[in-house]
């Protein structure tokens, strides 16, 4: 269980103003930030009714599609993603939000390089943007956005590091679809991914900080269901969607999530506590883990600390089956 969360949510809302959130959506820039590639399309070389596109122009009009960070349009068996989580100006919501965040991203780059392991690496800086709270707000959802300003600072920090950006929604009692929808303008981009928090998704009745929330592989299809759309529809790279969860209550129905073209699914495990503690958490969560779900394991500062060393890139890389995400919070 994340013993952080609770005590984080003090924390959050004092630095609200000073971080750019609003309890309500942000309008999003009339012109997106500048991508190279993002959302260029191509038409396919014609030839005559008996000949194929030569490699070179087959080549030519991938080429001419927008691209990963560090090259290519699928992320796996290509990449392995490391990445900090976090939120501006909160040390208790992970380590991006510690000091200055092009520091954090180079930190990021630095500390992935172990985990390449005959992959490339693709740092990974992980923005709580749908940030939760223990007060209902204005429209009783228990929870704020963040601001355009303070994801475009992040998505330039990523791309400094030829990284991906991913929006991390803990989504109250709004619904996760909607959350996710309302970052429609930054998901069009080449290089800005999801994740979820459904230990934050509250029902009718729940109250944040007082109740774990859960999601279900039906929400799950929902959410890649819609991010599959605008892959292809802006013909982008593929693009992550992570569901954290941190106990079998949390994601409900697994077997249910379908594979989506132009999507990668990756479930994270993150539990808290010693090496042993979290191997088990790990075993007990990825045992028959579906086809379409690739494995990710979440490495706490803090409070893995309590119990003894953190896990070691060499630790972490023996783990079956072979975590495709690292997240350190």
């Amino acid at each position: 269980m994340r013993r952080t969360a609770l005590a984080a949510a003090s924390a959050v809302l004092v630095c609200l103003t000073a971080c750019g959130v609003a309890s309500t959506p942000s309008t999003a820039p009339s012109s997106p930030a500048p991508t190279a590639g993002a959302g260029a399309t191509s038409g396919t070389t014609r030839g005559s009714a008996s000949s194929a596109p030569t490699p070179s122009a087959t080549s030519a009009t991938a080429a001419s599609l927008p691209q990963l960070p560090r090259g290519g349009r699928t992320i796996f068996p290509q990449h392995r993603l490391v990445g900090f989580v976090g939120y501006p100006g909160s040390s208790a919501l992970g380590r991006l939000g510690v000091g200055d965040l092009d520091t954090r991203a180079r930190e990021i780059e630095r500390l992935a390089e172990p985990y390449a392991a005959g992959r490339t690496v693709l740092p990974v800086l992980e923005l709580i943007a749908t940030v939760v709270h223990g007060e209902p707000g204005s429209d009783g959802l228990y929870r704020s956005r963040t601001s355009d300003r303070v994801i475009a600072a992040h998505l330039a920090a990523a791309r400094k590091v030829k990284g991906l950006l991913l929006l991390d929604i803990q989504p109250g009692r709004a619904e996760v679809l909607d959350e996710v929808r309302a970052y429609a303008r930054w998901l069009g981009e080449p290089d800005v991914g999801v994740a979820f928090d459904p230990e934050w998704a509250m029902g009718p009745g729940q109250v944040p900080m007082r109740a774990f929330g859960h999601t279900t592989g039906d929400e799950v299809n929902e959410v890649s269901a819609y991010l599959a759309d605008l892959v292809r529809a802006k013909k982008l790279p593929e693009k992550v969607l992570v569901v954290h969860q941190l106990s079998p209550s949390i994601l409900r129905g697994e077997k249910a999530i379908r594979a989506r073209s132009g999507v990668v699914l990756i479930k994270s495990v993150d539990g808290i506590g010693s090496r042993e503690m979290k191997e088990s958490t790990y075993r007990k969560l990825t045992t028959g883990l579906p086809k379409p779900l690739h494995a990710g394991f979440k490495l706490f500062y803090s409070e893995d600390r309590r119990f003894g060393p953190l896990m070691t890139p060499t630790q972490v890389l023996a783990l079956r089956p072979q975590p495709e995400y690292v997240l350190y919070e």
